[in-house]
């Protein structure tokens, strides 16, 4: 395990040719250098042509023309990949560099071409009629590989538009990012974050990126109060405006349900992935209802920080004082230690990550922030970390390498067409690596400062990746419903609504500042990605399920759990995801997979106390 210090000064951010090769990506795996990507790039642009041949041809030779094109596709799909990610991993570990960020702009434009290249096909492949398609699927092997993705395209083909219908949708998709790119300039480009004098004399800016780590880093209450206010003001100063930007959301979602026959925002939402509403429903309900652990939590951080007062930006900061240190190389085996449940051979898989330069780990100047992995189809994963050896960048690892193991598993057993895999299930992944970590950390150390550090992450964990995202996903279920009743949005209406969801979900346990009325207007996917975040929720819960029967004390119930697993992410979009859930053992229309969070966060935080009590008998 790490030493332990009080304090740690952050790195410095360096320069990206300061940081060891090792460290940082290699790009030659897709093109060996910017010479191969032009040509790529050349050699795509050729294909646009070749894909809108086919338009009206589709009919010819039995089920030979659209197997040709499905395949023309295919590998036109995969080419697309490298031509776009060689210049945008690069442009991301530097983002000062107009000339990638050119080379994006050119891939944009060229997926532009195809889109409109190609957007005649699903009415095409519709009026050739279900029953023609499948008895030349039953005669042609090859275009029988695509019989789930062909089915699909008619299962969804009542809200699938004629030609001039896609197209005039098509054309309307260009300003259809409006209200997002309006709050990103409003939020980012247009905006002057505030400076603060804190208790100790130090100026500081509160910047979205310093908020969390400074709440986490402030002892003292009225500094956190300080932070808070110097960050939400700036929203409740323009919430009118951000309630024109999120109306406009609102009603463009409402739009383009009821132009292709939806009756409401989430059934266009989720029908894609066959996914019922009921299951978002069940979600938000028995999240709602089952939230006594998440108050129950608050209660004891509360009691032990010997506040008076206890509001929600008084939650960040650790009830353990320690700020032990992670060096990436240290952590390298505790990783791979805590996946040995599922083999020897995923094992080596995930080794081949950290030993071939898959990840770009360090922050460097100009480097984008946060974290992600990119799956490149027919090459492998790419990592991005700004690893600063804290105990939240250790998950991020574990979390990140969750989502490559899964585009790996996925790519080796599955054709490009079924490679990709929903979101809905993405994060099940991640957060079963991240809950296995916390095990095997747990496992390693006596020591209960630590251990009160290592149940806080686990907790806010479920606090964050469950509650918070249930209670996001309540507002926006509420916000669209008003939408859909012909209800007025104001900033008030929406900022009462969230007001209310607050007292559902806290209780008492939380004093609840009037400013956090205003959360709504601050959550980037309420913008950009309209009934997303419930996903993550629905994803910790799935991982809940299934970690319990791994835990099990039946050896051949827990064996058979973790081949179920294996078995999901190698099925990447094979099948719908609700389905592939099942077969893994999940059932999300379940409302007791939804409640099993509430008792796993009751176990924590009741784990969580034990420890706080030794530590007081110790002091």
């Amino acid at each position: 395990m790490p030493q332990h210090s009080t304090y740690t000064a952050k790195p410095k951010t360096r320069n990206r040719t300061e940081i060891p090769e090792k460290y940082r990506w290699d790009l030659s795996a897709i093109f060996p250098d910017p010479q191969g990507w032009e040509i790529a790039f050349a050699d795509l642009s050729k294909e646009v042509e070749k894909l809108a041949s086919f338009r009206g041809r589709l009919n010819e030779g039995e089920g030979k023309a659209l197997l040709e094109f499905l395949t023309l596709h295919d590998e036109v799909s995969i080419a697309s990949y490298r031509v776009w990610y060689y210049p945008s991993l690069a442009f991301d570990t530097d983002q000062r560099d107009n000339s990638l960020d050119a080379q994006r702009q050119r891939v944009e434009e060229l997926f532009a071409r195809i889109n409109t290249a190609t957007s005649w096909y699903s009415p095409e492949v519709i009026s050739l009629g279900l029953e023609n398609v499948r008895s030349w699927m039953d005669a042609n092997k090859g275009l029988a590989l695509y019989r789930f993705a062909l089915e699909e395209l008619f299962r969804q083909a009542e809200h699938i538009l004629d030609e001039k219908g896609e197209h005039l949708l098509a054309l309307s998709s260009r300003f259809a990012s409006t209200p997002s790119s309006t709050y990103q300039m409003l939020s980012t480009a247009d905006v002057k974050h505030r400076l603060i004098t804190l208790s100790d004399g130090e100026e500081v800016t509160v910047t979205p990126g310093a908020y969390r780590s400074l709440l986490t880093s402030l002892r003292n209450q009225q500094d956190r109060e300080a932070v808070f206010r110097a960050h939400y003001e700036l929203y409740k100063e323009k919430v009118n405006t951000y309630s024109s930007i999120y109306s406009g959301v609102l009603q463009r979602g409402w739009f383009y349900a009821q132009a292709r026959g939806y009756d409401t925002v989430i059934e266009s939402k989720l029908h894609g992935d066959n996914i019922p509403t009921s299951v978002v429903e069940t979600l938000v309900e028995n999240a709602r209802a089952n939230s006594g652990a998440l108050q129950r939590y608050h209660t004891l951080r509360k009691k032990y920080l010997g506040l008076e007062r206890y509001d929600l930006y008084d939650g960040f900061v650790p009830l353990a004082n320690l700020d032990p240190r992670y060096g990436y190389d240290e952590v390298r085996e505790l990783i791979l230690a805590s996946v040995k449940p599922f083999g020897d051979e995923y094992v080596r898989k995930m080794e081949e990550a950290f030993d071939n330069r898959w990840i770009d780990v360090y922050e460097n100047e100009g480097k984008r922030s946060g974290a992600y992995s990119a799956g490149v189809y027919g090459i492998h994963p790419y990592m991005l970390l700004n690893y600063q050896d804290t105990l939240d960048d250790v998950f991020t690892l574990a979390h990140e390498l969750g989502h490559t193991m899964h585009s790996l598993l996925s790519d080796e057993n599955q054709p490009f067409v079924y490679s990709s895999y929903t979101i809905f299930v993405a994060e099940v992944a991640s957060t079963m690596n991240e809950a296995l970590l916390l095990e095997e950390m747990l496992r390693r150390t006596e020591d209960p400062v630590e251990r009160v550090l290592l149940l806080e992450h686990a907790i806010e964990g479920i606090t964050g990746t469950f509650y918070t995202q249930a209670l996001f996903a309540d507002f926006e279920l509420r916000a669209h419903r008003a939408v859909e009743a012909g209800e007025p949005i104001t900033s008030e209406t929406l900022s009462q609504t969230y007001k209310q969801l607050l007292n559902d979900y806290y209780g008492d346990s939380v004093d609840k500042d009037d400013l956090y009325r205003v959360t709504w207007a601050r959550i980037p996917h309420f913008y950009q990605s309209p009934y997303y975040v419930y996903q993550y929720a629905t994803c910790y819960a799935s991982t809940a399920t299934i970690l319990k029967k791994m835990r099990g004390e039946d050896p051949d119930i827990a064996a058979e759990a973790s081949s179920k697993y294996m078995e999901l992410l190698k099925s990447g979009g094979s099948d719908h995801p609700m389905e592939l859930l099942k077969k893994a053992g999940v059932d999300l229309n379940d409302p007791e997979t939804v409640r099993a969070v509430g008792r796993q966060l009751e176990e924590l935080v009741a784990l969580l106390e034990s420890e706080l009590e030794k530590l007081s008998k110790k002091s």
